[in-house]
């Protein structure tokens, strides 16, 4: 890991008296939620529509608040300096979370982990360098702690499958970007998804966006980064399926999305927190160019030299299964995740116009890699590694 940032440009030291604050547990603010009818409503009553709700399901915004005024001092002389380079990303383990991760390390970050209690540690994080913390959004009391010391946070945390869509990304940001402010975070920055405040009757989109609003209410300094879709989603949904002779499951929906290379959104990421033109902003990360479904199997079938076995499913019966599993309460969630698919496998075109963002953060749009040859280079290492094990296995052949 790089000692320095001497190519960073200057910011200005930011002092904050958290370390006396956590000279004990015991002075750890306490966490309340209030769930009511004016939390459920205010401050954000223009936002919420007045359609009627399926059954089982409630109107956001759910307001979570936190007793941590004592963790801010009116006199901000003293305490421990905190430097620009101490970030904190949430979400740490996942597909974005962990490039983020080994893009700040190689470019001279202290980073920072926070990462739920597991039987599994997530010890390739500690072997890169970062300091690995527990935390659970879920569990508003875990976060203040992980904040000690830290100038940016990072989030690109979202809830796991099994779990209610509410509960880590509504819930659990709100807590979250609630401790950030009573401690005086000086940077937050937040993924999205694009078209977000298009789709209110997708639960996950419409909590996007809420989100969105809540931290730009907040007064925060933020950065809001809205994604298409990500390259590396390809490989086990498309790219192994073909070359393992597995059936691919598409839609027969022409959604467009312009998938763009996780590495690439980090590195964006990490120039566009630097740069002070960009703060306050919403931004949308999209990739060169946005591929139906049909397009990115016909490119995986060229570069493996296959065809693919594809599975269609029509987008009625995508619609149907929502509805079915919306009757039932224990099955609320599926329906939640379906919507978001059913929107993934619409007439939508999920892409962006990128100069602007591009001029605006200094980059240049030919470093950007397209998905032609981020799936070349897959599928070239991949072929070689499973010719390299025939000529092993070739020689390793005993003839009797």
């Amino acid at each position: 890991m790089a000692s320095s940032l001497s190519y960073l440009p200057p910011q200005p030291t930011v002092t904050r008296p958290l370390h006396r604050c956590y000279s004990q547990f015991s002075t750890l603010p306490s966490w309340r939620m209030l769930i009511s009818a004016q939390d459920l409503t205010f401050p954000y009553q223009t936002l919420i529509s007045s359609s009627p709700l399926p059954p089982g399901r409630f109107r956001l915004p759910l307001q979570v608040k936190c007793n941590a005024q004592t963790l801010v001092s009116s006199d901000i002389s003293q305490g421990t300096p905190v430097r620009p380079t101490n970030v904190l990303v949430v979400g740490a383990t996942g597909t974005l979370g962990r490039q983020i991760v080994r893009k700040a390390l190689d470019e001279g970050y202290d980073v920072r982990c926070l990462v739920r209690p597991r039987p599994a540690p997530a010890d390739f994080l500690r072997d890169w360098g970062a300091i690995v913390v527990n935390g659970d959004l879920s569990k508003p009391e875990t976060i203040p702690a992980t904040l000690v010391g830290v100038h940016t946070i990072i989030d690109c945390a979202t809830g796991r499958p099994e779990e209610p869509i509410r509960k880590v990304d509504w819930e659990g940001k709100v807590a979250l970007i609630q401790c950030a402010k009573a401690m005086g975070i000086q940077k937050y920055v937040f993924y999205s998804i694009h078209n977000c405040d298009k789709h209110p009757e997708v639960p996950l989109m419409e909590i996007k966006y809420f989100t969105e609003k809540f931290l730009q209410d907040s007064g925060l300094n933020h950065i809001i980064i809205r994604l298409c879709g990500f390259m590396q989603g390809l490989i086990g949904q498309y790219a192994v399926p073909i070359l393992e002779e597995k059936s691919v499951w598409g839609t027969d929906a022409p959604t467009r999305i312009a998938y763009m290379d996780t590495q690439d959104i980090a590195r964006l990421t990490l120039i566009a927190m630097r740069n002070e033109k960009v703060d306050q902003k919403l931004l949308t990360f999209a990739g060169p160019r946005a591929w139906t479904t049909q397009e990115v199997i016909t490119l995986c079938e060229r570069l493996a030299g296959q065809d693919a076995n594809v599975t269609t499913v029509p987008v009625s019966v995508l619609k149907l299964t929502r509805q079915l599993t919306r009757l039932f309460q224990w099955t609320n969630d599926v329906a939640d995740r379906l919507a978001f698919s059913e929107v993934l496998s619409s007439d939508i075109v999920f892409s962006a116009p990128m100069n602007d963002t591009y001029s605006l953060i200094g980059v240049d749009s030919k470093d950007i890699i397209t998905l032609e040859k981020y799936l070349q280079d897959y599928f070239t290492n991949i072929l070689k590694k499973l010719k390299d094990l025939k000529a092993q296995s070739k020689q390793t052949d005993i003839y009797f």
